[in-house]
Formats: C-alpha cells, structure tokens, sequence
C-alpha cells in the first residue's frame, strides 16, 4: 500500500507545469515531508482525513501575497492531530486550515507557532479555521502556550479554543529582541470557549507581550472576538505592549477583565462585557499612559477591585518595569455602565501604589450600580480626574461631574439597554452590535462543547446491603444518583471520574471504611454525599474519606456533603492533592466528630508559585466535634493573578478543638458560628488586597481571631465586628 500511496502522490505532483501551482494530496507524514520540500508560491498541500497521531508540522516557504504557500485538511475537521503534535511556521505568505488538536500535547511549549527556530519566524501568514480543544499538558503546572505568534503581519482567525486547562496562555504575542516588536498581528473572529480557574498565575486567555519590552508598540489588534467563560485568571486579555486596538469583542460570563498592564497609547473600544451576574465578572482595568477607553458596554458584572466594570488603578512611583507604572493622559468616554458592583478610582491604592492617577478624563459614561447603589468609589487622591457630563441613573452622586438622573432604560434590537430618550447624549453607540455566535469559530465545531460540574441529570440506581459499593458506582453513569440504605463495608478505594451522588435517609445508611481511602477523585469527577453517615474506626491512620487524585488532574473536581455525619478518622475528611484542584468544596448541615486530621484539608500546595487547592470552601449550619482542624487552606506567594481561595463559615458550631486555618485566601466571610474551648480563628494575609470578615462570632475558652499580615505594611485589613467573648 505504501508504494501505491507513492505512485499517487508523484503523478498528482508530475500533472502541474512549473508555471501552474501544484497540489499534493498526502497520507502519511513521510509524503508531507516530500511535498513540502518542494512547495513554492500557489501550491497546496492537503493531509488526508482521520487520525494523524505525534505529527510534528512544519511548514516553511516564500510564498507572495497573491499567491501564499497552503497546507489544508482535506476535508475541514476531519484531519485531528493527536498525541504528541504541534505546527511550526517560519517564511512568508504561509497559510494553515481546517485542522483539529485533540487527545494530546504538544511535545514542547507551543501548540502552534509562527516560528521554527529562534531565527526563522512566519511574517505575513494565516492561520484559520483551526481547532485547538483540550490539548493539555498532562500536568495543569506544566506551562505552554497554545499559540504563539511571532513576527509581523501575522493573522489568527476564525478558529475554536476551548478547555486549557493547564499554566499557559491560550494565545500569545511574543516580543523579544531578535525579532520584529511592530508585530501588527491580527487576531480575529474566534471563539475563545471555557477554560476553567488555574488556580495560580499563567491562566490568561490572550497577552499581548511581556514586561521586558512592553516599552514599545505592539500594534496588534484583537476584534471581533467572542470569549466565553474564560475563567482562568484575573486578566482575560493581558495588554503588555503599546499601540494595540481590542475592539468589537464580546465577552460572556467570563471572571476577569481586559487589563492594560504594561504599555501605553492602547485602545479598548466598542466592546460588549455581559458578566450575567457571574461572579468576578470584570471590565477594563486601566494601567500606564494614554489609554483610551470609549464606547463600551459593560453590563451585570459583579466584579469589584480590580476586577472593576472600570478600574483606574493607583500606580508606583519610578515604577520598575514588572510593577504599577502610573496611570497618565487616559480617557475614558462614552460608555454604557449597567448593573454593575464597582468603578473603582485609584484601585489598589497602598503604600506602593501611592501614585494617583493624573490628567484622567471621565466624560459622556452612563453609569447605574447593582440593586440600584452608587457603584463609583474613589479609593485615592482623585484631583488629577476630571469627570464631566456623566449620568448615574436613579441614585445621588457625590462626586462632581457624575449627574444623578432617573433614566428609563429599553432594550434595544441588538439586545442591549439604551435610554428611551434618545436626546440623552450618554454611553455607547446605539450602532454597537455584540460579536454574534455564528460569525466566529469554524462552524463544522460545536460550541461550548465544556460545561460545568452537574450531579442531575442521570438515573436513580439502588445499592442494597451485601453488593460491592465499589461496583454499583462503577455502574453509575456521570449525573447518576445511587440511593443506599443499610450498613456497606468498604476496603479498596472506591474511583469518582464523573459527576456521582450518593444518597439516603439521614440514619439511614452507614459506610464503615477499613483502607486509607473510601472515595478517590479522578480527572472528571465530582462526588456528592448526601445523608451519607462514614465511620473510620477500622480504618488506618493517614486515611481520608475523599482524597483527590495521586497523579495531576486537569479537570477542577467538585464535593458537597449534606446531611451528613463522620466520625472516628484517623486522617482527613477530604484530602486535596498536589497538582489538583476543587472548584468549590461545600458542607452543609453535616457533623464531624472525633476527626484526627482536617475536615477540609488544603495545604497540598506549599511553594511560592501562587498554587492552591480550593477555589471556593462553603460550610454552613454544620458542628465539629474533636476534629483536630476544621480547614486548613493555603496560598504562596505574593501574585496577585487570582480569585481565589475564598472561604465561608457560617452558623456552625466547633467544640473541643478544631482551629481555621487560613493562609492566603483572598475572601473570608465567618459569621454566626460559636467556638467552645476550640483553637480558634488564624488567618495570615500574604497577596492581594484579601476581603476578610469575621463577624458575629461567640467564642467560649477560645482565643479570638487573629489577623497577621505578612507584606502589607499598615493595620491589618480585616472586619472583625460584634463577636463575642464568652466566659469559660
């Protein structure tokens, strides 16, 4: 067959003159080779349909601008590079197509790049229609970046990324010396689809350069662009550079914002932001010099900080480059503000970034907060802010140039809310159209095709007393519930890699585990236990009764407990992982009793990198007795690219034992909970601007709560109000 493959492939090349552009048809990657050895300006080369597995492309070549150098999939999306594969560019005038990355990673740092050596990079080139889903490292640390962009002239378009899950950028602009810093790349019409929270810094869905050269224009232009709940850190688009334009992009449901982080002279406009009320849902933080901000509209976000609709932000003085330069000459005019939490003036105002912004012009803005609040706060020295002609619907401002008005919204055709009196020259354009669903990707790829963590959905299973509970979970399919009812004894773990519930009348069922783990989590599991009661006398100690994963899981695990009671554990309740982490870990009206361990045990990321193991821990309405920590979470480092950990304790009781420890975690809300003869309440603040709130507590024989700050200079930054000292 080989030789017969051959044959084909040398009369399809030998039918075209020198003079006519040539097409080769190749199925295997020793006829790739062969042709593109050989391509010249017009030619084309097409991989055959199906599976090309540990496929390493590259394509280089002089191609001109009426005549560029083409590998295509033959049919579009049926050509799906697996395993160990990634592109290279470098030439001119070089066009790729129709291609598919699934089930793999790429074997070095770039899925696609337009460059194959440090000196040979692609200028003038395209790629389209590409599909990059999933293609993961195997280990969410493991940092690279799907595509890389070097050069000039390059365009990335109408292509579907969906589901990074690990370190890395999902598109990137690189800028080094050596290489072209006018890059004036175009990144347009794509559909940027889920990525979930990182968990550490690295988790941006586009940056456009580096701090090291962000003294110079970019030019890059990024339109037209639709960015679905990318969720995977602070900054969605990372502006690192001067001269760049982000324009008509749409960006749903997505936490974080389009920050201006490095670079000057950058415009952000005709934008539409629609957070839905998702939480950290965010805008335009503005950062450097002569920044424009115009004709945006920014709608139900309820992100604050500096996750602000608009956040100026407060700047170093003689900022080195990799910090807070000072906010200069920027203007930000005509946008459209509704629903939002905050705008924030001077954020993260502190005695590093003590440089107020200046010559900062707020004009023409219709502005309306949350449940009807003023949204605006001036968190530093605002004299060098001019605010003129804006209008904040329904609610008195304090602040001059901001002019309180009833304002009778409708929505228009293109779905968004204007005024009904069309005299009020405020906000955005009424020609702004958001970026349509169908104008972007390819449409032979389904989008979203991620979803988030469900347990309903699927079929009710029983398992009776006297079956392997191991197997009727094994039997379950992802968003099945399995009722119990009666006394299971479990020895060997029990594996969760989809979303599983496990049930019963409070009472009425008891697992009685006898091995180091009841329930190990797996890439794409998530496990609910309701009126689930675990007894761990028999099992050894260092046990858990949940335990994520030994090896690196991409996917953010989820856990609830309600109803339930654990006791007699020599170990942990639930265990996290190095390499792992929960989106959300909730207990619910449950109790915890002679634990030796944590009930929620977070401290599996000790380093400086900014890694962590919960994104959210909720425990509501729920008692601990004798456990030895109730939770124990931890966060590294100083970065400040997170959301996360937050966590919430509220209306339970502690007793004999059981401490909070919490490090690093950037929300805490305590409240309404009694501590009797317990370790009490310890939070150490080490990153970010921590919101912590420790209130109407009762604590009996009890140390009351500490507040430590680590690098903050100044009070501790901590509400801690109408708790209560008992006497012993």
């Amino acid at each position: 067959m080989r030789g017969i493959r051959f044959i084909a492939f040398g009369l399809i090349a030998a039918a075209a003159t020198p003079s006519q552009a040539r097409e080769w048809l190749v199925r295997d990657q020793s006829e790739y080779v062969a042709a593109a050895s050989k391509v010249a300006p017009g030619d084309r080369i097409l991989l055959a349909n199906g599976e090309w597995k540990d496929f390493q492309i590259r394509l280089t070549g002089q191609g001109r601008s009426d005549a560029p150098i083409r590998l295509a999939a033959q049919t579009p999306g049926r050509v799906v590079l697996t395993g160990a594969s990634n592109l290279k560019l470098s030439g001119r005038h070089l066009e790729v197509s129709g291609l598919v990355f699934r089930n793999g990673q790429s074997p070095d740092g770039e899925v696609v790049s337009f460059r194959t050596s440090s000196k040979a990079w692609a200028d003038d080139s395209r790629v389209t229609a590409i599909v990059i889903d999933r293609f993961n490292q195997p280990d969410r640390r493991r940092q690279d970046n799907w595509v890389a962009i070097y050069g000039r002239g390059n365009r990335v378009d109408h292509s579907h990324f969906e589901g990074k899950a690990n370190a890395g950028a999902m598109l990137v602009v690189v800028r080094q010396k050596g290489m072209p810093l006018d890059n004036r790349a175009r990144i347009d019409h794509n559909y940027f689809g889920p990525r979930p929270p990182l968990g550490s810094n690295g988790g941006e869905t586009i940056r456009i350069g580096t701090s090291t050269e962000s003294g110079s224009d970019s030019m890059t232009v990024v339109e037209d662009n639709l960015f679905e709940r990318c969720d995977g850190e602070v900054e969605i688009v990372s502006v690192k550079s001067g001269g760049n334009v982000i324009r008509r992009n749409l960006f749903l449901e997505s936490q974080g914002s389009v920050v201006l982080r490095h670079g000057s002279g950058n415009r952000v406009e005709d934008n539409v932001f629609l957070g839905r009320g998702a939480p950290h849902t965010g805008g335009i933080r503005v950062i450097n010099e002569r920044q424009v901000i115009r004709s945006n509209y920014l709608e139900g976000l309820t992100g604050s900080n500096f996750t602000s609709a608009i956040a100026v932000m407060n700047g170093v003085p003689n900022s080195p480059v990799n910090r807070y330069m000072p906010v200069h000459d920027a203007a930000i005019e005509r946008n459209t503000i509704i629903d939002v939490m905050r705008v924030t003036i001077g954020a993260g105002a502190d005695a590093e970034r003590s440089q107020a912004p200046r010559e900062v012009r707020i004009a023409g803005n219709l502005i309306s907060g949350l449940r009807g609040k003023d949204p605006v706060r001036i968190e530093a020295d605002a004299s060098g802010v001019l605010f003129e002609g804006n209008m904040l619907a329904g609610k008195a401002s304090a602040v001059a140039g901001i002019a309180a008005r009833d304002v009778a919204l409708e929505r228009a055709a293109n779905g968004l809310l204007y005024p009904k009196d069309r005299t009020l020259a405020v906000g955005a354009s009424r020609d702004l159209q958001p970026t349509a669903r169908e104008a972007v990707g390819v449409a032979w790829y389904a989008k979203p095709a991620g979803q988030a963590i469900r347990f309903e959905g699927g079929r009710t299973r029983v398992a009776r007393p006297g079956i392997s509970l191991g197997d009727a979970v094994a039997r379950a399919a992802a968003g099945d519930t399995v009722r119990l009812a009666g006394r299971y004894i479990v020895a060997q773990p029990i594996v969760v890699d989809r979303p599983i519930t496990l049930s019963a009348r409070p009472g009425n069922a008891t697992i009685r585990m006898t091995g180091k783990t009841l329930f190990q989590l797996e890439d794409g599991g998530a496990l609910r236990l309701e009126g689930i009661a675990v007894d761990g006398g028999a099992a050894p100690e260092g046990s858990a009764v949940i335990r994520a994963s030994a090896r690196p899981m991409l996917s953010n695990y989820r856990v609830r407990i309600a109803q339930g009671r654990i006791s007699n554990l020599a170990g942990d309740v639930i265990a996290a992982t190095p390499a792992t982490l929960a989106a959300a870990i909730e207990i619910e009206d449950s109790d915890f009793d002679r634990i030796d361990g944590a009930v929620v045990a977070g401290h599996a990321e000790t380093g400086s990198d900014g890694l962590y193991s919960a994104e959210q821990v909720t425990i509501a309405g729920s008692r601990f007795s004798r456990v030895g920590m109730v939770a124990d979470l931890h966060r590294g480092g100083t970065d400040e690219s997170t959301f996360g950990p937050r966590f919430s304790m509220t209306g339970s009781t502690v007793t004999d034992g059981g401490a909070v420890l919490l490090s690093g975690v950037q929300q805490t809300d305590i409240r309404g909970n009694r501590f009797v003869r317990s370790k009490g309440v310890q939070v150490v603040h080490s990153v970010g601007d921590p919101d912590t709130r420790i209130q109407r507590n009762r604590f009996a024989d009890t140390p009351l709560p500490s507040v430590r700050e680590l690098h903050y200079r100044g009070p501790a930054r901590a509400l801690l109000a109408d708790n209560l000292e008992e006497p012993s």
